[in-house]
């Protein structure tokens, strides 16, 4: 059993920024800090040894941390030890990071995971809503990330890889991710625009942005509606196949863009229902995670549990 004063590190990889958080037992950030990686890359030393350096930073820094748990933006072995495929850091393809880590930090304790999948752990341990011990965890932002928590566990694959909804192909062979990532959410919308100027109101000419797009949908604007509504149904569609695969009845969903999930709502749960059996609906539940910002270092923090 893990002392109730005790304290973890959770880290949370993006392509530009580390977050990192010290989160104790009952998910509560005591502190936080964010990390610019940018100069790394041009560093004599490599990003990875700069890498490396910075966890040691915040281990002297909070000297009371043994346990650290790392949330990365890409694909890990099974073992979690070697970062394979991370889109964002090429540097880091390849790199025995736990390996590098324990070798530098030998009374020091290491966890990695997919950053999805380390954000399904934090809502499985700190949601306020009481997640069951099955349930799929969708992240909308940038791209679209995915995990499964099968009984209690994250759902790895036979390689370590599993639950890579965004790849999944979708309309005219186009991945989920190319669709309803943040570009692509913007392009519905420009068309939407283009299409419907009538009805585009305060977003003719500004910026496209997800801000605003949500923002313009609170206040009632048609096009941003509609532009939710077409995502609603995309991502329903995506869904209806990953239920079937992996039979659960609990949905959650997590990123930036879930911001305007009451916006999806509703053509989602239309779509889901539609091509779904009883035997799917009559108990499921979608519902937005509730962790917020917070969610990938608290969810790297519970990957030390």
């Amino acid at each position: 059993m893990n002392n109730q004063n005790e304290h973890f590190l959770g880290v949370d990889v993006g392509g530009t920024h580390l977050k990192i958080g010290r989160v104790s037992q009952e998910g509560e950030i005591v502190s936080f800090d964010k990390e610019d990686t940018g100069p790394y890359k041009e560093d004599p030393r490599g990003f990875n040894a700069c890498f490396v350096d910075v966890i040691g930073k915040y281990l002297a820094k909070y000297p009371d941390v043994n346990k650290v748990g790392i949330g990365l933006p890409g694909l890990i072995n099974k073992e979690r030890t070697t970062t394979l495929e991370i889109p964002a850091i090429p540097d880091l393809d390849g790199f025995n990071l736990k390996g590098a880590l324990l070798e530098k930090y030998p009374n020091k304790l290491f966890f990695l995971e997919n950053d999805a999948s380390a954000a399904a752990v934090g809502e499985f341990n700190f949601a306020s809503s009481k997640p069951s011990s099955n349930f799929l965890f969708i992240t909308m932002g940038t791209g679209i990330g995915s995990a499964a928590v099968l009984d209690g566990k994250i759902f790895k694959g036979a390689r370590g890889n599993a639950m890579e909804m965004g790849h999944m192909m979708s309309r005219g062979n186009a991945r989920l991710e190319t669709l309803i990532g943040r570009n692509g959410i913007l392009r519905i919308l420009e068309r939407m625009i283009n299409a419907y100027p009538e009805k585009a109101g305060e977003l003719k000419d500004k910026e496209l942005g997800t801000h605003l797009l949500v923002d313009t949908a609170y206040a009632g604007n048609e096009v941003s509606l509609m532009t939710f509504e077409e995502v609603g149904n995309i991502l329903g569609e995506a869904i209806v196949s990953t239920v079937r695969i992996l039979d659960v009845t609990e949905i959650y969903f997590g990123g930036g863009i879930s911001a305007g999930l009451e916006f999806m709502m509703p053509a989602l749960d239309k779509t889901v229902r539609q091509y779904l059996t009883p035997y799917y609906v009559k108990d499921l539940r979608l519902i937005k995670a509730t962790l917020g910002n917070n969610a990938g270092t608290l969810g790297a923090a519970a990957l030390c549990f």
